[in-house]
């Protein structure tokens, strides 16, 4: 599903970020990225989604080498994925069902089609009564729900998450990761960099840790191990 072989980063201001990783991500696995902050972890996520080109190595998406694409293949390889943000990077003037159709109006679904399908996603996250209000309109928590909803909509077959519960309290964080289990419940590879202890610990999936970029643990029904 997604292979990293020898792949390094190294920003142009000579910083460099990823060293030498080698990591394989089955399809249905669901995945925390930890470790210090400035460890590479948001780089490492970055790659996936082609937000950032790796300096070197391969990077292979569901057996396509996404290393050295044009950029014009990069929308459709991301068609496979799904981003999830920690602020949520929703669009203020749409309403919700809006911020979510946009995402399949600009592959060009139907609009039957985008209907069934946001109505879909929003009973999913719970929000289904809320479609018609606009991102500033609902608490932290529903707007992340939201911006889940939208990462979804075009069933990815990978979901990516980078720190969508930090500006969130706990309650609401725990809502959120029973949403991103529920997808993950459906075959939807999760893969999800968090400073979350309390979350890690209890949840007990892969853990991979990342240190002054490099891997420096790889272990199923993982813990966090770090203090915070």
């Amino acid at each position: 599903m997604i292979k990293m072989k020898d792949v390094n980063k190294t920003y142009s201001n000579g910083v460099t970020a990823l060293n030498g990783i080698n990591i394989n991500i089955e399809q249905g696995e669901f995945v925390y990225v930890v470790g210090p902050s400035g460890a590479g972890k948001s780089t490492f996520v970055k790659l996936m989604y082609r937000e950032a080109k790796p300096s070197s190595g391969e990077i292979a998406i569901s057996d396509t080498d996404i290393t050295d694409i044009k950029e014009k293949q990069v929308p459709f390889i991301r068609r496979q994925i799904g981003v999830v943000f920690q602020d949520f990077k929703l669009l203020p003037k749409l309403t919700i069902y809006e911020n979510i159709a946009f995402a399949l109006e600009v592959i060009e679904e139907s609009p039957r089609n985008i209907r069934k399908r946001v109505m879909e996603v929003l009973e999913l996250v719970g929000l289904k009564n809320k479609a018609r209000f606009i991102p500033d309109e609902l608490s932290g928590g529903e707007q992340q729900r939201v911006s889940i909803a939208r990462a979804i909509v075009n069933q990815p077959k990978i979901v990516i998450a980078d720190e969508p519960t930090g500006n969130l309290d706990p309650d609401t964080s725990w809502d959120i990761m029973r949403v991103f289990e529920e997808i993950n419940s459906r075959g939807t590879t999760v893969i999800m960099a968090t400073h979350s202890k309390e979350i890690v610990n209890a949840m007990k999936k892969r853990v991979i840790a990342i240190e002054d970029g490099l891997i420096v643990r790889d272990e199923q029904q993982g813990e966090y191990g770090y203090e915070i």
